[in-house]
């Protein structure tokens, strides 16, 4: 059994430790830290690799060294004129000691965008928001917060005009943020975000493209004339009106309407148009301080609307500073409760305190003018605040109108039911009063809309159809064309100066793309009212003339009843002759409204402070003043003035701002 198992057992291995002597290495050939054996031992282990290695590692490699020759072409020619540049800079601009450049090859240091208001450290601009991504349109009511307060931000003190000009002029050329003109600075803003029920905070604007800048235009002397005009007028208001509604320079007093400071709010974006830092600031403590909607008063819904509400978005969107946005966000809840009606056409009064709205005494209707002339304004602090309903609540209304039978090819009467809804007094047009801003409106709520709510447009067109149809008429001897009324299908050869409107309204439809036999319209339009001036005594326009439609020997083409001879300062002609010389170049617009600024200076100017209107334009030794100068000469009259006489475009750019008809400037849509 031993046996066996010693048979099964496998052959027992011997093994032999042998060391050897690290000279005994050497002389045998061993590993001795050579190059020659560190090569031999590197080409050993890459010849045990598989074939599949070895072929990657040399992929690799060649990779590595295609993209290194393709990095050095790349950069080789810029790094080369990266270098030529840095030698050719020290061969031009050698330091030489004691030797100083007079144009050394430094750009100045960036300026902020605001430094030029150190006259308002309280007021700064808006930061632009992004465009919008929301669409407009009548049956889906969505409504966009501010795209473009594009505000104007005076630099010039008019009693240093030339000086201030010229240190404007050489600090344009340092501030690459703004659009200069005319010492003043115009900062685009694209909108940015969807609505928001809060009302955002004005935050210092971005910089704009450096192609978008301007030179500043001086002021000319008939703009200082109307400056001039502008501080004699506020003297008066100052002196002795200050805080309350109107001045009545000749009894060195005041008027009140709905005490709420109606002359000062109509001026501010004026004053600020102007460049009067000084009287802006003044009317801007005012408003901090005193300015209080909560009172147990009625006011008027389109005259608080137009003035007050109107008056605080513009000078908000002209200056930035956001307590003007509070205020027409406050006035414009209290004016609300005047939609309350079964109809939803607005009543025409409104409690501001109390939160009540009612007719006038003697009736429930509303005047078409007044309840279809607030759209602007109501459209625009939708947009400001992100609150859809004040817009709602005026869209309502223009479409109600737009469905509205009895009208006459376009033509609406002057009075609608508050409770029915329904046009009254049928059979009676006119674009004087009661009517007339109705048809501005419709082209001017097309155009702040960014050209997209055709139902406006067709009635607009669809009216000055009308008025060719059925109201225009020629005078003799001179042929000019007027504007009549149409009272049971007799025409009545009546215009009111405020249809002068009109000539500014066509013109700035044909500079929106309407019909050229628009432009050609208001051409002959303007010349009529400008004659309504020309052919007076005075060279001041009555309220109301009437047109000879025979010549009689002696007889001219206007003819001015006993009582309508009357002259309010009123701003209609002068407004259209703003238009048309910005459309046309004619210096002739221009001209014309300097004839009527002096009459007005001649005729109607107090020399303790302000203006007056007058009773009797035919009388030229005794035009009988009455004692009132009324906001609008102000908020309207001076303003077109100033605009009219300037030779700078971007001077409230009309391809960026609409007026309302109280001449404050609102800013158009910026298309989705």
């Amino acid at each position: 059994l031993g046996a066996a198992a010693a048979a099964a057992s496998p052959p027992r291995r011997d093994f032999i430790s042998v060391t050897l002597s690290p000279e005994e290495a050497v002389g045998a050939g061993g590993y001795n830290n050579s190059k020659a054996w560190r090569r031999r031992s590197c080409w050993r282990k890459w010849k045990q690799l598989s074939r599949l290695q070895r072929s990657v590692i040399l992929f690799l490699f060649a990779f590595l060294a295609v993209c290194g020759v393709i990095s050095y072409t790349s950069m080789g020619e810029p790094w080369k004129s990266l270098t030529n540049k840095s030698l050719d800079d020290q061969r031009t601009e050698p330091e030489i000691p004691g030797l100083k450049l007079a144009n050394p090859a430094v750009l100045p240091a960036p300026q902020k965008a605001d430094a030029n208001l150190g006259n308002y450290p309280e007021l700064s601009p808006q930061k632009p928001p992004k465009p919008p991504h929301v669409r407009r349109g009548p049956s889906n009511l969505q409504i966009r917060p501010p795209r473009g307060d594009v505000r104007l931000k005076t630099r010039h003190d008019t009693s240093r005009v030339i000086e201030e000009l010229v240190q404007a002029d050489k600090e344009d050329k340092t501030e690459k943020s703004v659009i200069s003109w005319r010492g003043a600075v115009i900062e685009p803003d694209q909108s940015t975000e969807p609505p928001s029920s809060k009302i955002k905070e004005p935050e210092k604007s971005s910089s704009v493209e450096a192609e978008d800048q301007k030179e500043p235009v001086p002021i000319n002397e008939r703009q200082i004339a109307v400056i001039e005009a502008f501080r004699h007028a506020w003297k008066g208001y100052k002196d002795f009106a200050w805080g309350h509604d109107e001045l009545k320079p000749l009894s060195k007093s005041y008027s009140e309407w709905f005490g709420l400071g109606l002359t000062l709010i109509d001026a501010l974006d004026t004053m600020w148009i102007l460049g009067l830092k000084e009287e802006f600031e003044e009317a801007r403590k005012w408003v901090v301080n005193d300015l209080v909607f909560d009172k147990n008063v009625d006011v008027n819904l389109f005259e608080s609307t137009i003035r007050i509400l109107g008056g605080l978005l513009s000078t908000y969107h002209l200056c930035g500073d956001s307590l003007f946005l509070e205020k027409a966000k406050d006035i414009g809840n209290r004016l609300m409760p005047a939609f309350k009606t079964p109809s939803k056409i607005p009543y025409s009064d409104v409690n501001i305190g109390r939160g009540t709205a009612h007719p006038p005494r003697w009736t429930s209707d509303s005047t078409v003018a007044e309840v279809t002339s607030i759209q602007l304004e109501f459209r625009e602090l939708s947009r400001l605040t992100g609150d859809e309903k004040f817009q709602k609540a005026v869209d309502e209304v223009m479409k109600h109108v737009h469905t509205l039978s009895g009208k006459n090819d376009g033509l609406v009467p002057m009075f609608i039911n508050t409770n029915s809804g329904q046009f009254t007094h049928l059979g009676v047009y006119t674009l004087g009063a009661r009517a007339d801003s109705y048809y501005e409106y419709l082209l001017k709520q097309w155009i702040q809309g960014g050209k997209k709510e055709n139902e406006l447009l067709e009635d607009y067109m669809r009216a000055i159809e009308g008025v060719k149809k059925h109201l225009l008429q020629r005078s003799q001897p001179k042929k000019l064309t007027f504007v009549g009324e149409l009272a049971h299908g007799h025409f009545s050869a009546k215009m009111d100066h405020l249809v002068c409107f009109l000539p500014g309204t066509l013109a700035l439809g044909a500079h929106n793309g309407l019909p050229a036999d628009h432009m050609k319209l208001a051409e002959a339009l303007i010349e009529t009212c400008y004659q309504m001036y020309a052919q007076v005594e005075t060279g001041l326009s009555p309220e109301i003339v009437h047109f000879n439609l025979h010549a009689q020997k002696g007889h001219k083409d206007v003819e001015i009843k006993p009582a309508d001879r009357h002259n309010l300062l009123r701003p209609e002609t002068v407004e259209s002759l703003f238009y048309m010389y910005r459309f046309t170049g004619d210096k002739k617009y221009q001209d014309w409204g300097w004839e009527i600024l002096q009459n007005f200076n001649k005729y109607t100017r107090v020399p303790t402070g302000g203006y007056t209107s007058i009773n009797n334009v035919q009388n030229p030794s005794n035009p009988e003043p009455r004692d009132k100068m009324e906001s609008f000469f102000l908020g309207e009259t001076l303003k077109y003035m100033f605009l009219l006489f300037s030779d700078d475009i971007d001077l409230i750019n009309l391809d960026k701002y609409v007026f309302n008809t109280e001449a404050h400037p609102l800013p158009i849509w910026v298309p989705a």
